[in-house]
Parts: C-alpha cells; sequence; structure tokens
C-alpha cells in the first residue's frame, strides 16, 4: 500500500479530495482510496469494540463501599437500600470479570433486585445515580407501557433495545449491561384467582418477563414496535444482564399488616392499631407470599432472590434532601435565580415547613420540587424584570401565607434593608 496526495483523487468512504490536510491511501485496486480521516474513525470504532470484549478485570471493579459512598453524595437516608444495590452490583462486575476456563466449574449466577417503596422514596434516584457511576451500557424502562405480545402496546423485547441504544448498537456491551424496570407493581394480576380472560398488559407482561430476566437469546427488532414476519431482527443473549425491578406497590403494607397482626378481625384485632414507626418497618417483613397475594407471580418473584425495601421519607430526610446532595432542589433554584441576579436563600423554618407539605401530600422527595416551583412562581416571574443586585429570603411565613406580598416589592425592601 502507498500514500500519496493528488487533488483528482478522492475517499472511497466519505468522498472528499485529497489535500495538504487530508493524506489518501491506496489500496490494493488504485481507484480504492481511504483518507486519514476515515481511518481514524475505523480505529475508534475498533478499539470500541475491543473494549466491549475485554473482560473486566477486579481491579477496574469499585468495591461495594465505593458504591456506597459515591450514593451518599445524591441519595439522602435509605442506607440499607444503598448497600444492597452495591453489593448486586458489585456482584455483577464481578460475574463479568471470571475467566470462561473457570465458569466451567462453578458459574456465578445474577442476582437480579426488586425494590419495594413507596412513592418518592428513591428508587429511581437510586438506579439514575448508579447509572453515573457505572462503566457498563445502562437503561431504565416503564412496565407500563408492556403488553403482552400481539396486543397494542410494546413488546417486553423492546426494553432490550433500550439498553442496545445505551451501548450504541453494540452487542457485547449490551449483553453485560444492567436494566432498571420501573412501575413492576402496575403489571401485578388483578386477582390471586385464574381469570377466564387474557390479562394482556398484567400477568401476561410478567410472564413475558421470565425468560428475558432468566436468561435467554431474545429477538429485537432494530427500530422498536411489533414484530413482523421476515424482519431482520436483533440477537441478544441475556443471561449476564443485570435487572432491577422498582415499585410502590401501593396496599401491600395491608397485606403485611394483617399477617404480621393476627388474622383474627374481631375484638382484639390489632390490624391498624400499629404507630408510624411500626408501619415504616413493615415493608422490610415483606415476604414472597406478600408479594404474590399482591398479584405478583410466583416465577417471576423466584428470579428476583434480592428484595429491597425502602422506608418511607421522614421530615428530616425531606429537609436534609432539599439542601445536602450535590443536584439539589434549593442548589438547582439558587443557580438558576443567579442568572436573574438574584441571589435567593431559605431560613431553616422554611425548609421544614415545605418537608411538612410534602408529607401532607403524601408525594415524598418527587413533590419537593412542585412544591417549591408553585411557591416561587411569582417570584420567577418578576425577578427578570427587576434591574440590578437582588436578594430574597424564603421564610416559613412565606410558606405559609396564603397571600405573598408581591416579590417586586419583597425585593425592593429587602434590597434597601
Amino acid at each position: 500500500m502507498r500514500g500519496f496526495r493528488n487533488d483528482t483523487q478522492y475517499c472511497s468512504f466519505c468522498n472528499k479530495p485529497a489535500s495538504e490536510e487530508r493524506l489518501l491511501v491506496a489500496g490494493p485496486i488504485s481507484n480504492l482510496c481511504i483518507c486519514d480521516k476515515c481511518v481514524a474513525v475505523c480505529q475508534s470504532i475498533i478499539d470500541q469494540q475491543n473494549k466491549a470484549l475485554t473482560p473486566i478485570t477486579m481491579e477496574e471493579v469499585p468495591s461495594p463501599k465505593e458504591f456506597k459512598e459515591y450514593l451518599d453524595q445524591y441519595v439522602i437516608g435509605q442506607d440499607f437500600a444503598k448497600k444492597a444495590l452495591s453489593v448486586a452490583v458489585y456482584n455483577h462486575y464481578k460475574r463479568m470479570s471470571v475467566l470462561k476456563k473457570a465458569e466451567k466449574d462453578i458459574k456465578i449466577e445474577k442476582s437480579n433486585v426488586l425494590l419495594i417503596g413507596p412513592t418518592g422514596s428513591g428508587k429511581t434516584l437510586l438506579a439514575k445515580t448508579l447509572a453515573q457511576k457505572l462503566n457498563v451500557p445502562f437503561a431504565i424502562a416503564d412496565a407500563t407501557t408492556l403488553t403482552e405480545a400481539g396486543y397494542v402496546g410494546e413488546d417486553v423485547e423492546n426494553v432490550l433495545l433500550k439498553l442496545i441504544n445505551a451501548a450504541d448498537g453494540n452487542i457485547a456491551a449490551a449483553e453485560r449491561g444492567i436494566i432498571f424496570i420501573d412501575e413492576i407493581d402496575k403489571i401485578g394480576r388483578k386477582s390471586e384467582n385464574t381469570s377466564i380472560t387474557r390479562d394482556v398488559s398484567g400477568e401476561g407482561v410478567q410472564q413475558a418477563l421470565l425468560k428475558i430476566i432468566e436468561g435467554t437469546v431474545a429477538s429485537v427488532p432494530p427500530q422498536g414496535g411489533r414484530k413482523h414476519p421476515n424482519q431482520e431482527m436483533l440477537e441478544i443473549d441475556t443471561t449476564n444482564i443485570l435487572f432491577i425491578l422498582g415499585g410502590a406497590f401501593v396496599g401491600i403494607d395491608k397485606i403485611i399488616e394483617q399477617r404480621t397482626a393476627g388474622k383474627s378481625m374481631g375484638f382484639g384485632s390489632n390490624v391498624g392499631m400499629l404507630n408510624e414507626e411500626e408501619k415504616m418497618n413493615l415493608l422490610n417483613q415483606c415476604t414472597p407470599d406478600d408479594l404474590v397475594k399482591f398479584g405478583i407471580i410466583p416465577e417471576l418473584i423466584g428470579r428476583m432472590p434480592i428484595t429491597v425495601s425502602l422506608k418511607e421519607l421522614t421530615k428530616d430526610d425531606l429537609t436534609r434532601i432539599l439542601v445536602e446532595p450535590k443536584n439539589s432542589i434549593i442548589n438547582q433554584l439558587k443557580a438558576s435565580f443567579e442568572i436573574d441576579d438574584l441571589e435567593l436563600d431559605f431560613s431553616e423554618d422554611a425548609l421544614e415547613e415545605i418537608a411538612k407539605i410534602a408529607i401532607e401530600q403524601k408525594t415524598g422527595a418527587r413533590g419537593l420540587r412542585a412544591i417549591c416551583e408553585k411557591l416561587l412562581m411569582d417570584l420567577m416571574y418578576e425577578a427578570p424584570s427587576v434591574k440590578g443586585k437582588k436578594k430574597f429570603t424564603v421564610t416559613k411565613e412565606i410558606v405559609t401565607s396564603k397571600e405573598i406580598p408581591s416579590p417586586e416589592k419583597l425585593l425592593i425592601d429587602q434590597q434597601s434593608a
């Protein structure tokens, strides 16, 4: 092969002519050439493929403590859940680092995880934060959009397509990735008894997920949607894909409470007499039988050996969530108002009052942003119109007051003060 510069020659890949900045390399056939720019692109693709096929070494694997320390920077509370997830992900990495010759004797099975907790307790945030730390493809899917094959909605294989897209189409890399399926409780079957009609968005989806979660070679439509005859499919082996399932499981606490408080419903029954602390610990006593009564089929439960319960967040937890994480809501609001030359501050009792409102609304951490956005709506409207440096402090009185004075007047008063 030989290199040359010739204005009459064009790269057979990008179709750009040779120049002082673009060197062409001729192949065995004289009219076929490739430029140095395209060679660099090809080399990067080859390096990416080789990296995906190279087994992860234990030296590259963060320890469970390192995983948890990273989660602590973004997620407040839920120490048990963070430990369980850190161990599960660490073990997943270990499985990837096992040599093939060792797998002939002992094969380490993956430990899929089921997260149970009330809305706003941090299930999705834990998954998203893990995605920031991991060096493997990571995808988040919603179980509510899935239906049984042949019905309107998405096939379960579309969950795998999200992971393939996260791996930039690299199947080998996707086969060692992690998938988080949220709202898994929404596909619980409607009754413990077998129905004579199809439950296409409930039990049918659970049954379709069984083989994918356990491990199989699945056929995935490249463009998503429904499968069609004679359509070219992507083949992906799910044996080494770690699945994390999460759901609020609203009402499962009543099932656990009835089991733990006794089955008698007459005089002397303890049902409904538990205090708040005992109710928070109910989810930690969840058993497979409780999940079956809720509507999850036993076969799916058996494929999720690790069940982690997230406790309901307290007022102190919510107050810390407002200010402590790196990407906290208050820090985001302050950064947003700084663009309008406004220094925003919150008093301690104002933060506690916002957390109290979130508890009353039963929205958990997810509702904190909505409360703050509604509280500062008028301020966001007025602040850009008031020129000059400004400072505004949110107090408890402002949070609880139904008639807040004009934000522009507050800004001028506090500025002059």
